[in-house]
């Protein structure tokens, strides 16, 4: 239940739920599960790309409503596809949104009931759709060994919170992770592999799917007998044997569990890089949009660089701004510069 104190726009830090309302209002949502509501007809024909809400509000307070959704559009995805269902008396609506923006669908002047987006399936591209994915790592602490479990999800929050609560009742802890350096693709494997000797069970392959919050997720048990040496584990698209994610962990010095060193490219690559793209780097409207989207900068933040004088100005306080915020909110930069502006960061890798 989120109580908001007046006119203005306010997102959920927890689901990414995001609400532009006209004065005070009360705004009571919860999660609930699409295969409950969608029939086996519209699974054929539709795809969930983001979480079902269940939200109840007082009529005429909401000017717009915006629904987290995983499917990547730098990946120039055809948005016709997009539709936002609303499910009422048992039956299904379907409406088109007003815009779709990074991470997010936006519904303006919307009423409630149960609504999520969706994505048309069409056969002849049923594998085309682009994904923002999760590598989820737990560490079953009561276990022999180092015994973890690997989950490869779409970057949908009511999933992942559903994993970790199985998770922590299994006596486990999340260890932090990166996410895989590319979009994913619905009904493609992904293969995991070690340089080093370690068990991976019952497979070392994981099918990407969609599988809803109050479903059994798939995973692979990874076990390692010797934590002394680093171990580093990678996760190879077995379409055409690139690697999409990486990292490297090793003991702790002081107890049993893991310590993940985080194989993040963004960060040393905008430490090296730092001179030239404060001269280079543009489209910086459309970047700070995405990293806003994406929870790494505020409005106030926003506001800040842009009311630098000049562009260079303005691409140095960004970088300046995201270093200050950590590795994480520097990989979520170089992310979205390869995707605004992959030329550039193919230009400045390769003078490198």
């Amino acid at each position: 239940r989120a109580q908001l104190p007046g006119a203005g726009i306010f997102q959920c830090s927890i689901t990414g739920l995001s609400f532009e309302v006209k004065s005070a209002v009360t705004i009571t949502y919860r999660y609930s599960t699409w295969t409950r509501h969608l029939s086996e007809a519209d699974q054929e024909m539709w795809l969930p790309a983001g979480p079902l809400f269940h939200i109840e509000v007082q009529p005429g307070v909401v000017q717009a409503v915006r629904l987290p959704h995983f499917i990547c559009l730098a990946e120039d995805v055809n948005t016709s596809l997009c539709s936002i269902a609303h499910f009422k008396s048992g039956k299904m609506t379907l409406e088109r949104p007003t815009r779709l923006i990074a991470f997010s669908a936006v519904l303006e002047n919307p009423s409630f009931s149960l609504l999520g987006v969706l994505w048309r399936r069409l056969r002849s591209t049923l594998n085309s759709f682009p994904m923002h994915s999760l590598v989820l790592i737990f560490q079953q602490l009561s276990a022999a060994n180092t015994t973890l479990h690997l989950y490869l999800i779409p970057d949908d929050k009511s999933v992942k919170q559903a994993i970790e609560k199985q998770e922590m009742n299994w006596n486990s802890k999340l260890i932090p992770k990166p996410s895989p350096f590319n979009p994913l693709f619905f009904g493609c494997i992904y293969q995991v592999t070690s340089t080093n000797s370690v068990v991976i069970m019952p497979e070392v392959s994981l099918p990407f799917c969609y599988k809803g919050p109050r479903e059994q997720q798939l995973f692979v048990e990874i076990y390692i007998r010797n934590m002394a040496e680093e171990i580093r584990l990678s996760m190879i698209d077995t379409r055409n044997d690139t690697v999409v994610w990486r990292a490297s962990l090793r003991s702790g010095r002081k107890s049993s569990t893991v310590t993940w060193a985080w194989c993040l490219l963004g960060a040393a690559f905008l430490k090296k890089h730092k001179t030239k793209l404060c001269s280079r780097m543009r489209q910086l409207h459309g970047i700070l949009l995405h990293l806003k989207d994406a929870n790494v900068i505020n409005s106030d933040e926003e506001e800040e660089v842009q009311g630098q004088v000049t562009r260079q100005r303005r691409n140095q306080v960004l970088l300046e701004l995201a270093e200050k915020k950590g590795m994480e909110a520097q990989e979520q930069l170089y992310q979205i510069l390869q995707m605004k502006d992959p030329y550039l960061i193919a230009d400045l890798d390769k003078s490198s």
